[in-house]
C-alpha cells in the first residue's frame, strides 16, 4: 500500500531533478574545450589592420572550438589503439601515443595565416632527436 508522502519519492520526480549534475557536465565540457586555449595576443608589428586581426582571432577561436574535439577524439581512440600493443612493445604503444596526442591543439591566428603549420599527428620523440640533428 502506497501512502501518501511517504514513498512518494520514488515515484514523483521534481523539475530541477538532474540539473545539478547537467550544470557540472556542462561546466566541465566548456573547460576541457576553452582551457587550452591561451590568450593570442594581436601583434602590432604585424602590418595587418585591426579588422583582419579580429578576424583571424574570431576565425582562431572558432576553429579551436571545432579541431580541439576532434583531436581530442583521435588522441583517445590512439591511447585506445596502443593498450593491445602495449602487450607486445611498450615502444611501439609510446609512439602510438605520442603521434596521436602531440601535434597542434590549439589554433592559433599564426596558423590561420600560415606562418606556423598545423600538425594534426604529432612527432614522435625520435622524429624530434632526428630533427635536431
Amino acid at each position: 500500500m502506497l501512502l501518501p508522502g511517504r514513498d512518494s519519492w520514488r515515484t514523483c520526480r521534481g523539475p530541477r531533478e538532474g540539473t545539478s549534475l547537467r550544470h557540472v557536465v556542462v561546466a566541465l565540457l566548456a573547460l576541457a574545450l576553452l582551457g587550452p586555449i591561451s590568450p593570442s595576443w594581436a601583434d602590432s608589428t604585424s602590418g595587418s589592420s585591426t579588422p583582419a586581426q579580429v578576424g583571424y582571432g574570431a576565425g582562431s577561436f572558432l576553429g579551436t572550438l571545432l579541431y580541439t574535439p576532434a583531436k581530442a577524439s583521435f588522441c583517445l581512440l590512439g591511447a585506445i589503439g596502443s593498450a593491445p600493443t602495449a602487450i607486445v612493445s611498450t615502444r611501439t604503444a609510446g609512439k602510438i601515443v605520442g603521434a596521436s596526442c602531440r601535434g597542434t591543439w590549439v589554433i592559433t591566428p599564426e596558423v590561420l595565416q600560415g606562418r606556423e603549420k598545423l600538425k594534426f599527428i604529432g612527432d614522435t620523440p625520435a622524429d624530434q632527436a632526428a630533427a635536431a640533428r
